[in-house]
């Protein structure tokens, strides 16, 4: 029974997360009590607790960590400027006027937005303020509408520069050094943020491909879900040129020096970080929509998401401290190396936990308390990092979005009008959750989509 304590860990986390606990305080509460709990039953050595200043230090000291507060902020200045709606009226009039056009728009404005923000809370409410009420004005099935927007915004989770990424990245890192010195390599290679970024490029974009085609099918087959508009006159007096230049160029020219840089090797994806903040800063000022008030919310929001996110990465060291203190990796790649069917039935297992688990956890806390757990041994089985960070990635995203818990599903619904029905919204993302699943498999197939590109760029 004592070496099932992990076990009995990972299942008090789960139900005191349920019970609406603060997910940092509950890692290392409950943490601390098994702990405390095991060296006075003697079957815990606590002096093992002393390890945790240095992994503290340690996080301190990551510089691929100074990523993440960057790229918050430049999300969060995207989101609080009128750079996104203006996208969307960009797009709008490329498109608009053919069937399925707005929809499309919606997608296209929704991969640019994941590319700039990485934030998929961020991209939904944000979408879900300025394209659903257009969408049901002109006539569009409200479950398309509300489909196309959640599915678009858990784009940040999988293309570039995405938080979930360069999180995972840096997890992902240490999981393979471990998995190799298991196996006696002791000159181990790495994998980094940039790997995931480059490797995530080609199935984000068919991703992109494959809501695009679901949303022209739609408009062919059922032309009344999906309707043609006529623009209005005013629209046509302005210049559809100068208005794509002003709405388009901008945050694509952002993005291409994000991306770029990194594709390039010109930047480490927090050098890169930096250019998109900065970036987006001028972005900002240069269409006059920063001022004192809304540099200090934006600064506000930063700091709130950045603190957050640190708190769970303190909260979870300690976890993943005391759960190898009481042996829960040997346990847990016992528990794998028993199953039948070898690497394929624990990669199966691991993927249906972290889909389950994504109804309760938000990815950060999934990324620093489960993937630690799992991946090491998964890698030492002989998976490929970057194609596992990508499947792991995806399957958050797919997760989001299946009801009755996909967190994508909570912000539209905060931000939809009550006219629309919580069920029209389930029902709207069903085909996503479809494509999701498809994709996922179509990466279990032919893993060089997300490993060649890699080995080409570096």
């Amino acid at each position: 029974m004592i070496e099932f304590i992990p076990l009995f860990m990972f299942a008090a986390v789960c139900v005191v997360l349920m019970l609406g606990y603060p997910v940092a305080f509950t890692l290392a509460g409950v943490a601390l009590l098994f702990a405390l709990g095991g060296d006075a039953a003697g079957i815990f050595d606590f002096s093992i607790t002393l390890a945790l200043p240095n992994r503290l230090y340690g996080i301190m000291t990551n510089q691929t960590l100074l990523a993440v507060p960057l790229f918050i902020l430049m999300g969060v200045i995207l989101e609080k400027s009128k750079i996104a709606e203006n996208l969307l009226n960009a797009m709008s009039k490329l498109f608009g006027r053919f069937p399925g056009g707005l929809g499309i728009s919606v997608v296209l404005v929704g991969m640019l937005l994941a590319a700039s923000t990485g934030i998929v809370g961020a991209t939904v409410v944000t979408m879900g303020l300025m394209a659903l009420p257009t969408m049901i004005k002109r006539k569009y099935d409200p479950a398309l509408a509300t489909g196309v927007i959640c599915a678009t915004g858990t784009l940040g989770q999988i293309i570039p520069p995405s938080i979930a990424l360069v999180l995972l990245g840096d997890v992902l890192s240490n999981a393979y050094q471990q998995a190799q010195l298991s196996q006696g390599v002791f000159s181990t290679k790495t994998v980094s943020v940039g790997d995931l970024f480059v490797g995530s490029l080609i199935p984000g974009l068919l991703l992109v491909i494959f809501y695009a085609c679901y949303v022209i099918g739609k408009a062919l087959f059922q032309p009344n879900t999906a309707p043609a508009y006529e623009p209005d006159p005013d629209d046509l007096s302005v210049s559809i040129f100068n208005t794509v230049i002003r709405g388009l160029l901008p945050p694509i020219l952002l993005i291409f020096a994000v991306l770029g840089s990194i594709l390039t090797g010109n930047a480490t994806p927090t050098e890169a970080a930096a250019v998109g903040a900065i970036g987006a800063t001028l972005l900002a000022i240069f269409q006059r929509q920063l001022n004192a008030n809304k540099l200090m919310e934006i600064v506000t929001a930063t700091t709130k998401v950045t603190s957050m996110v640190f708190a769970i990465l303190i909260g979870a060291s300690i976890f993943s401290l005391v759960f190898r203190g009481y042996g829960g990796d040997e346990l847990i790649q016992s528990l794998f190396s028993a199953m039948p069917g070898g690497v394929v039935s624990a990669t199966l297992l691991v993927m249906v936990v972290i889909f389950l688990l994504g109804f309760i956890l938000d990815f950060i806390e999934i990324t620093f308390v489960v993937v630690p757990i799992v991946a090491p041994v998964l890698l030492a089985m002989g998976l490929d990092p970057i194609w596992l960070g990508v499947m792991i990635a995806i399957n958050l995203q797919t997760s989001f979005l299946t009801p009755p818990f996909g967190f994508a599903l909570f912000y539209l619904r905060g931000v939809a009008p009550a006219s629309i029905p919580t069920s029209t919204i389930y029902r709207g993302v069903i085909p996503f959750i479809a494509i999701q699943i498809l994709m996922m498999i179509i990466l279990s197939i032919w893993p060089a989509l997300a490993t060649w590109l890699p080995s080409i760029v570096y």
